[in-house]
């Protein structure tokens, strides 16, 4: 069956730094565009990057731009976060999703604290 599983979330000081992977399997992770959402306390779910399914489109909403970068490993069937100078503001759980036309699969999402 499909499954997304995200990693790499935790407690991190302001300032730095966090890679979330999020390992695919079930489907076939090439030619499906994958996105990070993140959802913080009390708000509604917000699209933070996406990808092409070739890795060469790349989407930022504009709070994380230049800080985060999103990639993908077509072998490895995963797609990665890496966030850099993370802000208290980018507190919130992350979940990763593989969308191709109407078909959307979602992950459980992984926890990311900034805090000091």
């Amino acid at each position: 069956q499909v499954q997304l599983v995200e990693s790499g979330g935790g407690l991190v000081q302001p300032g730095g730094s966090l890679r979330l992977s999020c390992a695919a399997s079930g489907f076939t992770f090439s030619i499906y565009a994958m996105r990070w959402y993140r959802q913080a306390p009390g708000k509604e779910r917000e699209l933070v990057a996406a990808i092409g399914s070739a890795g060469t489109s790349k989407n930022y909403v504009d709070s994380v731009k230049g800080r985060f970068t999103i990639s993908r490993d077509n072998v490895k069937n995963t797609v990665y976060l890496q966030m850099n100078s993370l802000k208290p503001e980018d507190t919130a759980v992350y979940y990763c999703s593989a969308k191709r036309n109407e078909y959307e699969y979602w992950g459980q999402g992984t926890q990311v604290t900034v805090s000091s």
